[in-house]
């Protein structure tokens, strides 16, 4: 769909419309192509005193091909110096007195920061501290990450990545997306790497991390779902495509585009759990990637809401999925370092009106995601979920233009997302090298402004 305010924007004469009124000015993201290189640039690196993940900063940019610096790049004349990114480790910060030690750091340098650059500060989850003075430091770093995102401007972004003790060595999958423009439209996340579970597998190939492996994705007949099949088997997956009977020639096709095969079912029919573990343990041996893309809405004010329209979402968007995940578990069809990955919504943390059905099952989701990670991790597995914002697809285009262009710039990018920007957050979760990623929910949203 076409943002035909972001064209005009970055016209001539729009240009100056926009800057003479102060209207919103969305800057067109960097998003992956393969052979792209990581950053356009060289990254500023930076750490608190007493901070234990420089280190592995340093070790992460070599092996991605970034060039890290220590020093900030010097102005030309009559030109501002431009950083691809500002990383800094704020592990060792242990009083509330050092967070200065922030200021210090990105004060001089963050209006250096290039278009679609990237900032990341690495901290210590706040219950891990083990001091309250470092634990107040250390959650302190939320507000300081996500007000820095509202200031960027040219399409950068801003992440908060809590690294437990111990898991220095499994923060590299994690690191090499945020800095990337896989990330391109997830702003002002904060992301929990852990300890528990299986280790980290770095791939063999960081371009096809998931070769071998194989995945099913629900709903993938078209919008969301045929990105997500299009960039897991870009990235080497086997891809399962699933969707019901009446999807069948769409669902085809994207099989067909991927190199994958399809399951034609109802998901929530009650034999479709144990047809499709019996289908994936059959033709595949099992399955390595569980995506719980499918989804339905039915939007009414509670008021005028019908009994079935809420029964028709609830079992659609959560119960099929527990009733898939629990069949999958027990049969020991989910193979060892295995993902499952669910898709929330912004309206299941925000609410919205209309939506009392829907966010009521994406809210459902995040619990879902909260409640197995404990039983996954001890399995050697994870789970994890995307909550996208306003994105482009066939659904969004439907919608009244006031209201879709209020959710367009409603964000700190002040623009829609695309189906590709879910894709990649995926992608980054199923890798073998995200294995210590258990428990999150990441915002697909550009930092809206909703439930901010």
């Amino acid at each position: 769909m076409t943002d035909r305010y972001q064209q005009f924007a970055r016209s001539g004469v729009g240009r100056q419309i926009v800057r003479r009124l102060g209207l919103p000015n969305p800057t067109p993201l960097r998003r992956y192509r393969p052979g792209d290189p990581a950053l356009n640039g060289p990254a500023l690196v930076g750490a608190a005193r007493g901070g234990r993940l420089l280190d592995t900063v340093h070790t992460v940019l070599k092996s991605a091909g970034i060039e890290a610096l220590t020093e900030p790049l010097a102005a030309a004349e009559g030109a501002q110096a431009r950083h691809a990114a500002l990383v800094f480790d704020a592990t060792g910060i242990t009083t509330p007195q050092r967070l200065r030690e922030l200021y210090e750091f990105f004060q001089p340098v963050i209006r250096s920061v290039g278009t679609c650059g990237r900032v990341v500060v690495l901290g210590t989850p706040p219950e891990s501290a083990g001091d309250p003075r470092a634990t107040i430091a250390q959650r302190a770093l939320e507000g300081f990450t996500r007000s820095v995102g509202k200031e960027l401007k040219r399409g950068a972004t801003v992440q908060l990545v809590y690294v437990e003790p111990g898991a220095e060595a499994a923060v590299e999958s994690t690191l090499r997306f945020l800095l990337s423009a896989r990330s391109a439209y997830v702003d002002a996340q904060v992301i929990r790497v852990g300890t528990h579970g299986s280790p980290a597998v770095e791939p063999a190939d960081w371009d096809r991390p998931l070769a071998g492996k194989v995945a099913l994705v629900t709903g993938a007949s078209r919008g969301i779902g045929a990105s997500i099949a299009d960039v897991l088997a870009r990235d080497g997956a086997h891809v399962v495509a699933l969707d019901i009977p009446a999807q069948g020639d769409e669902l085809s096709a994207v099989a067909n585009r991927v190199h994958g095969t399809t399951l034609q079912l109802d998901i929530t029919a009650a034999d479709a759990p144990a047809r499709i573990v019996r289908h994936l343990s059959e033709r595949h041996g099992g399955v390595d990637i569980v995506v719980h893309n499918a989804g339905i809405t039915r939007d009414k004010t509670l008021g005028k809401l019908k009994s079935s329209a809420w029964d028709a979402v609830l079992t659609v968007n959560l119960a099929s999925q527990l009733a898939v995940n629990d069949a999958l578990l027990e049969a020991g069809a989910l193979r060892e370092n295995g993902r499952i990955i669910g898709v929330s919504s912004i309206a299941g943390i925000a609410g919205n009106v209309g939506q009392t059905n829907y966010a009521t099952s994406k809210a459902g989701v995040i619990g879902m995601v909260d409640s197995y990670a404990p039983l996954l991790a001890e399995r050697g597995a994870t789970i994890n979920a995307v909550a996208p914002g306003f994105i482009e697809t066939k659904m969004t285009a439907a919608v009244p233009l006031f209201i879709r262009e209020a959710g367009r710039r409603m964000n700190s990018m002040s623009q829609g997302g695309l189906p590709v920007d879910v894709a990649e957050t995926i992608a980054w979760y199923a890798s073998p090298g995200s294995a210590a990623v258990n428990g999150n929910v990441v915002r697909v949203c550009g930092q809206s402004l909703l439930g901010a």
